[in-house]
């Protein structure tokens, strides 16, 4: 039995494996030629959200800059420096979770209160303004927000790294996997052809040597 000198056999039975092995090979790079596209229509959309909380973020951070210092202007830098530091910003807390996109694990932040007591009741209210009320809850609207953000961009890079590596099992079956069992495939077929073409003139030999004993034969016998 013929070997070439990468194992493979050279007969019918390892032509319909190599076969079968190609049918699952094209199957398996539609399926992830499939993911893939869908993974890049995902991170797209992604992408199109930060953009957009990028810019929510910067319009909250304008207005809550904007009202305090309008409540600096009113109560002075050296009280609102003064309620700055007297002030604690252990209220939120933030959970790590994870949620299912497409089989992909992608991270999940929650942002919740550690407290009941509201922003404006860390301070005195008697001698600020209500200016300072107003950014303080302004700010903690931004905070919310990058949070969001936070989680949509950490979407977006997990999302990357498997686009990258599908990218490349599909390169691998496309460009590698599945032209190097073609070749073999189309190597066992010309042995096979060869091989088949060898046997046809090795009959016709034998049958006009049986047809030219059989002559002499019976140009003997009469």
């Amino acid at each position: 039995m013929a070997v070439t000198s990468t194992g493979v056999r050279m007969t019918r039975m390892e032509l319909l494996m190599l076969k079968r092995r190609k049918a699952l090979a094209d199957r398996g790079r539609e399926l992830l030629e499939e993911k893939l596209d869908a993974l890049i229509m995902e991170f797209f959309e992604f992408i199109r959200e930060i953009e957009a909380l990028r810019s929510q973020v910067q319009k909250t951070l304008g207005e809550a800059y904007s009202i305090f210092t309008d409540a600096q202007v009113v109560i002075g830098t050296r009280k609102l420096r003064q309620v700055a530091l007297t002030s604690t910003y252990d209220r939120f807390d933030i959970e790590a979770k994870t949620r299912n996109v497409m089989g992909i694990a992608i991270p999940v932040f929650q942002l919740t209160e550690t407290t009941s007591v509201k922003p404006i009741q860390r301070y005195s209210t008697v001698d600020t303004s209500a200016k300072l009320d107003e950014a303080v809850l302004k700010i903690g609207e931004v905070l919310r927000t990058v949070i969001v953000l936070a989680e949509t961009e950490a979407a977006v890079r997990r999302l990357a790294e498997v686009i990258t590596f599908t990218k490349r099992r599909v390169n691998c079956l496309k460009y590698v996997f599945i032209p190097k069992i073609d070749s073999a495939i189309r190597f066992i077929e010309m042995h096979l052809a060869e091989r088949e073409r060898e046997d046809f003139f090795r009959l016709k030999r034998i049958k006009a040597k049986l047809e030219r004993g059989e002559k002499r034969l019976n140009l003997s016998t009469r």
